[in-house]
C-alpha cells in the first residue's frame, strides 16, 4: 500500500510539473500555454512594422492591440499542430516550396554580393579608372547624343517586308511596328550617345540622314530597322558622366575578356 501512495504521489508530481505555467520574467510579454512571448518577440514584430504603426504600437493601447494579434497568432498556431496540420502533406509540401524558394534568394543574394565585391576591388585597383583626357578625347570626337526610333523583328523574311513597306510608305511606322516588332517598349525609341548602345546600330544612324529608313541590320537581338529622328550636342558638363560610363564599361569589357582566356566559357546553342 506504501509503495503504491508513493507512486500516485510521483506521477501527480509529474503531472503537476508538466503543467506549471513557465515562469513570468521582467522580459515576459505574454504567454499563450506553455509558450512565452518575450519583449524581444515584440520589438522583432515592432522592427517590420511602418514608421506610423510602430509609432502606435509603442503607446499604451497599441501595445495592447499588438499583443493581442501576436497571441491570436499564437492560439492559431497551437490549434493547428494540435491537429497535426504541421505533418500534413500540403503543409509539407507548401514549406518545401518556400524553403527552395529561399534558398534561391539566398544564392542569388550571394552571387550579387560577390560580384559587387569584385567590381570593387577592380575599382579600388584602378583597373577601370578613367582620366579627364581620355574623357577629353572622347567628348571631342563624340559631342552629341542621337534618337533613334527602331523595330527588331526576329527572322529575315519578314524584316525584309516591312522595310520594304517603310521605304514605300514611311508613315507606316507605328502601324507595323505595332504589327511586327518584339522589341521591349524601352527598346523601340532610344537616345544614346556613341558607346551607349550596339555600335553597328550607332555607326549606321550616324551616318544617315534625319527621318529615314534603314535597315535591316542583324544582331544578337534580332533584324533592326531603324530612322534616327534627331541629333543634338551636348554640353561638356552634360556629356561628361554619360563619357565616364562608357569608358569604364569598355575597361571593363578588356577585364572581362582576359577572363575568358584564363576560364574557358563556351556556350552551347542548340537548334529549335
Amino acid at each position: 500500500m506504501k509503495h503504491q501512495w508513493m507512486l500516485a504521489l510521483l506521477l501527480l508530481t509529474a503531472f503537476g510539473c508538466r503543467q506549471e505555467a513557465p515562469a513570468v520574467t521582467q522580459d515576459t510579454a505574454a504567454r499563450v500555454g506553455k509558450e512565452t512571448i518575450t519583449e524581444q518577440d515584440v520589438a522583432s514584430r515592432l522592427a517590420l512594422l511602418s514608421d506610423e504603426d510602430r509609432e502606435f504600437a509603442q503607446t499604451p493601447i497599441g501595445r495592447q492591440n499588438l499583443l493581442q494579434i501576436i497571441t491570436r497568432e499564437k492560439l492559431v498556431a497551437a490549434a493547428a499542430k494540435d491537429e497535426k496540420l504541421d505533418e500534413s502533406d500540403v503543409y509539407l509540401s507548401i514549406m518545401d516550396d518556400k524553403r527552395r524558394q529561399l534558398e534561391d534568394i539566398y544564392n542569388e543574394f550571394a552571387a550579387q554580393t560577390l560580384e559587387q565585391l569584385w567590381y570593387d576591388e577592380l575599382k579600388e585597383k584602378g583597373e577601370t579608372a578613367v582620366s579627364d583626357e581620355e574623357i577629353s578625347a572622347y567628348y571631342k570626337k563624340y559631342p552629341y547624343e542621337m534618337t533613334i526610333k527602331q523595330i527588331i523583328i526576329d527572322n529575315a523574311q519578314t524584316a525584309d517586308q516591312v522595310l520594304r513597306a517603310l521605304k514605300s510608305s514611311p508613315r507606316r511606322w507605328k502601324e507595323l511596328e505595332r504589327q511586327y516588332s518584339v522589341a521591349p517598349e524601352s527598346l523601340r525609341q532610344i537616345t544614346v550617345m556613341p558607346g551607349e548602345y550596339l555600335p553597328d546600330i550607332e555607326v549606321i544612324a550616324a551616318n544617315s540622314p534625319t527621318g529615314s529608313v534603314q535597315g535591316f541590320f542583324k544582331t544578337a537581338q534580332g533584324f533592326h530597322i531603324i530612322m534616327k529622328t534627331s541629333d543634338k550636342r551636348l554640353s561638356r558638363k552634360d556629356a561628361e558622366p554619360r563619357i565616364r560610363q562608357v569608358l569604364e564599361d569598355r575597361k571593363l569589357d578588356k577585364v572581362l575578356d582576359s577572363l575568358k582566356n584564363k576560364y574557358e566559357v563556351v556556350i552551347y546553342e542548340k537548334s529549335e
